[in-house]
């Protein structure tokens, strides 16, 4: 009796094997938004060897794979041009799995730590300006579609992990990223098409959460065992290295998305010599999983009082700038001027609208070719010494400066190092700034909005501020 029920068991076991049914992450499922115009990757598990079938209801072809020894299996599915047509997908190996209400458009990662988490529902005393009416009407844009990837931190990379697209309306918006909405829908109605967005953050994380274990060990700054829990992950444990990226990245690499948006930096504010080459390697690893060299747009880092000298933000924002000239298909938008007076301690500005339009200008016009959209700031190119006054140049102001006088956040400096608050006017015919102080006879260095936490007023003809900015070098 004992051996037959062996047996038995044993033939049930492998007819289940054979019949399994084909399991899909969570991430490719019904509501999704897939990149128009390309071969997207769509994978999943089934029974080992089996063939697995995917019909779309925008082709003829069907695209088939085998499953490996371990059943996992990935395929390449061409898709259309974009549209509001709501498509389903078929995926069979023997057994088939429908995906409906799907549409083709533009798919965008959005990640990085709490200001890109922030939802427009807000943070507890954090609101976000205009959320109210923006919820409200949100059932409108019903081409807007988001995918949240839960907090999530495992020890080594994780093949799964939750997340299901959501539709818009006033019951799901709340929850959505606002600056990756506000992004979302300036490309919607700028665009006409639908907007994908994958939303991966984590409030309080360094760009080293988001990088994969064999990386980390190598900064010599870093103490991984000591740095990285020995056991599951849970919210508080932010600040730890790799573990997002095992929880929440590695799981949905294979997702095809057009482009990345950044928001982070705020955990590593006084790293920004480590920084760089460590970004570097993250836009790399994201590049190399999508295939392509993907549009890569970060946020300056939010302005707030930091600590140390007062400049330590202002270095950081510096290093953003500089960083995205080094890299390919890489902008940064400004956000100096997208504060109030009463947020220097506060975190998570409130005016998260036009963080998310600055960065839907950056791609309309660098991604999408949409030149008729401004996206350059004025910045510093040089300056002159006359006198007392010093005269400031910019690069990106052909259709000049404004305010003509009033301007704030200016300073300048003698031969001994300290700087002055100075009074700053625009020379009309030379597009320029003149700047001076009755502190400084003779000025040797100017700096404008160069602290953690300062707000300017000089903008473009298209009201886009100037970049802060130091022409010393002096640590």
């Amino acid at each position: 009796m004992k051996r037959v029920l062996t047996f038995l068991l044993a033939v049930m076991a492998a007819a289940g094997t054979i019949s399994a049914k084909i399991t899909l992450p969570e991430i490719i499922g019904d509501n999704m938004v897939l990149q128009q115009d390309t071969k997207v990757r769509i994978w999943g598990k089934a029974s080992a060897g089996k063939t697995v079938t995917i019909t779309t209801s925008w082709s003829r072809e069907k695209t088939k794979v085998t499953a490996d020894g371990d059943g996992n299996w990935l395929a390449l599915v061409q898709t259309p041009a974009a549209s509001y047509t709501q498509h389903s997908m078929v995926i069979s190996d023997g057994e088939a799995v429908k995906l409906d209400n799907i549409l083709i458009g533009e798919v965008w990662f959005c990640g990085g730590q709490s200001n890109m988490e922030m939802p427009l529902n807000g943070f507890w005393d954090c609101p976000i300006e205009g959320s109210n009416e923006e919820i409200a009407t949100s059932g409108k844009r019903s081409g807007i579609r988001l995918v949240k990837i839960p907090k999530t931190g495992t020890l080594a990379p994780s093949e799964t992990v939750e997340g299901k697209w959501e539709l818009s309306n006033p019951q799901n918006t709340r929850w959505f990223s606002a600056t990756a909405w506000y992004f979302a829908r300036m490309l919607n109605e700028a665009l006409d098409i639908p907007v994908g967005l994958v939303s991966c953050n984590w409030g309080g994380t360094r760009v080293e959460s988001w990088l994969p274990e064999e990386i980390v060990r190598t900064y010599p700054d870093i103490d991984y065992d000591s740095e990285c829990c020995k056991k599951e992950q849970t919210w508080w444990h932010y600040s730890n290295v790799t573990i997002m990226y095992n929880g929440m990245y590695y799981p949905i690499r294979n997702y095809t998305v057009k482009g990345f948006i950044w928001y982070q930096g705020e955990s590593n504010v006084g790293k920004h010599d480590t920084y760089p080459d460590r970004f570097k390697t993250l836009v790399n690893l994201w590049r190399e999983n999508q295939g392509s060299e993907s549009p890569v747009f970060l946020v300056e880092l939010a302005p707030w009082l930091y600590g140390g000298d007062g400049t330590s933000g202002a270095r950081f924002r510096e290093m953003q700038h500089n960083l995205a000239r080094e890299i390919s298909n890489c902008g940064v938008i400004c956000t100096n001027d997208l504060v109030y007076p009463d947020e220097d301690t506060q975190i998570h500005p409130r005016n998260k609208k036009d963080v998310g339009h600055r960065l839907a200008y950056l791609a309309l016009n660098r991604t999408y070719g949409q030149t008729g959209i401004e996206c350059q700031y004025p910045e510093y190119k040089s300056f002159t010494i006359d006198g007392d006054t010093a005269e400031v140049f910019f690069d990106n102001a052909e259709d000049g400066l404004s305010p003509w006088k009033g301007l704030e956040g200016f300073e300048v400096a003698g031969e001994d190092k300290v700087f002055h608050k100075a009074e700053a006017r625009v020379h009309t015919g030379h597009k320029s700034v003149l700047v001076r102080s009755d502190e400084v006879a003779s000025p040797v260095a100017v700096r404008y909005c160069f602290r953690d936490f300062q707000i300017g007023n000089l903008v473009s003809g298209r009201d886009l501020p100037v970049l802060p900015f130091r022409t010393d070098n002096w640590d």
